[in-house]
């Protein structure tokens, strides 16, 4: 019996449409013969859809025509059964539109993989490949990802953390602060983006005030880091769980500017190919010593913020010194990160096995764990929400 994989992407972020590039290479390289693939598109309002045209990335060319050839949807539990039914739902007969026995969320950014949908799908039970709750939500905010490799000894730069009301509240105020701890030149980013949106690089104090402006388009709080100098940049896939982890060939993207940007990622080589297409040395041009570095930092990472599935470190690196520092962490890498398993003798068939097994065998060891238990607590209790034993004694006293 074929394994029903719903794969979710989309979604309220601003790399929604990245997602969908993402989910069309996945679902384009299942094994039909062992997954039936139910394509689950969600739309920038965080409507589920379900349909047979949602598997074709020409058709999100014209959205609107594309959902009215699709069918909305909801979730559902029933017992054991993971079920997509439609809305509205039909007055007779079943309208039940799909049944899945494992979600595979393939989505980018914000509200979709900082914890969100790996949440909602966690309240139904239902397997999921991926980054739990805890590691999707860490590893997308940049601060607490850095805070957490920082106390456990691994090298990230410092950063200075700043509010988008604090900065309108007092912009030379905190204009001052930021210059009093890095210097310049510096990167500005918003703390919990992918894909390069919303950076820039800045040289001064003009600059960096309309960085943070525009950093805080994106998002409510903005890092601030020194740029490194003759930086090379480093990225390494990670495939596994707490208990192994293994790292894939390193690349080194090649970038036009100042840094790399979404254009160098997801338009310089095919819009239909996202991440898979950017310019880049693959594999990198580095020392074996720098080669082995970078994958041992990048399985520590992984294991030490509890990922699970597949994901990406990005790596920044001085030429000169040598010097390695971890940048961020994706936990659903653009593409995820296919092209960085096939030198490595992994095709992008076999990972998505390989991701699918993880899900199933984080939900047998979920299944050992006690999650909740029979209590008789609420007896106690009477209509007005107050315990009856405290109840009586007040009244008790009130008597006395």
């Amino acid at each position: 019996m074929k394994i029903r994989v719903g794969v979710f992407f989309g979604g309220r972020s601003v790399e929604h449409e990245v997602s969908i590039i993402s989910a069309m290479q996945a679902i384009a390289a299942f094994d039909r013969t062992k997954y039936d693939v139910v394509p689950v598109y969600i739309t920038k309002n965080g409507d589920l859809f379900v349909g047979e045209h949602l598997d074709k990335i020409e058709k999100y060319r014209d959205i609107p025509s594309l959902l009215k050839k699709s069918q909305r949807v909801f979730f559902h539990r029933d017992g054991d059964r993971f079920l997509l039914v439609q809305y509205p739902m039909k007055r007779f007969g079943s309208s039940v539109r799909a049944e899945i026995d494992v979600a595979f969320p393939i989505t980018h950014g914000t509200n979709v993989e900082d914890g969100a949908l790996q949440g909602y799908l966690k309240v139904f039970s239902i397997p999921f490949v991926g980054c739990d709750v805890t590691a999707s939500a860490v590893g997308m905010d940049k601060y607490l990802m850095k805070a957490l490799c920082k106390e456990n000894g691994l090298p990230v730069l410092n950063c200075s953390r700043v509010y988008m009301k604090a900065f309108y509240g007092d912009k030379n105020g905190t204009i001052t602060d930021v210059e009093g701890s890095l210097p310049y030149p510096a990167i500005v980013k918003p703390v919990n983006l992918g894909s390069s949106v919303g950076i820039r690089r800045v040289g001064n104090t003009q600059e960096l005030m309309d960085a943070l402006g525009y950093a805080f388009q994106f998002a409510d709080t903005a890092l601030v880091e020194p740029a490194i100098q003759n930086l090379r940049e480093i990225n390494c896939s990670v495939l596994g769980d707490r208990e192994s982890a293994m790292a894939s060939e390193c690349e080194e993207p090649i970038n036009y500017d100042a840094i790399l940007s979404y254009e160098d990622k997801y338009l310089s080589g095919g819009k239909t190919k996202g991440m898979s297409a950017a310019k880049r040395k693959l594999p990198a041009d580095i020392s074996l010593e720098v080669r082995q570095r970078v994958r041992e930092l990048a399985v520590e990472t992984f294991q030490l913020l509890g990922c699970n599935g597949v994901t990406r470190i990005d790596f920044l690196m001085n030429a000169s010194s040598g010097e390695i520092w971890i940048n961020e962490i994706n936990t659903i890498p653009g593409s995820l990160s296919f092209y960085l398993w096939e030198p490595v003798g992994m095709p992008f068939t076999r990972l998505l096995d390989e991701l699918v097994r993880l899900a199933f065998k984080r939900r047998r060891e979920e299944a050992e764990i006690v999650y909740s238990f029979d209590a008789n607590i609420l007896a106690q209790f009477e209509a007005d929400g107050i315990k009856s034993g405290i109840k009586n004694g007040i009244k008790n006293k009130k008597v006395v």
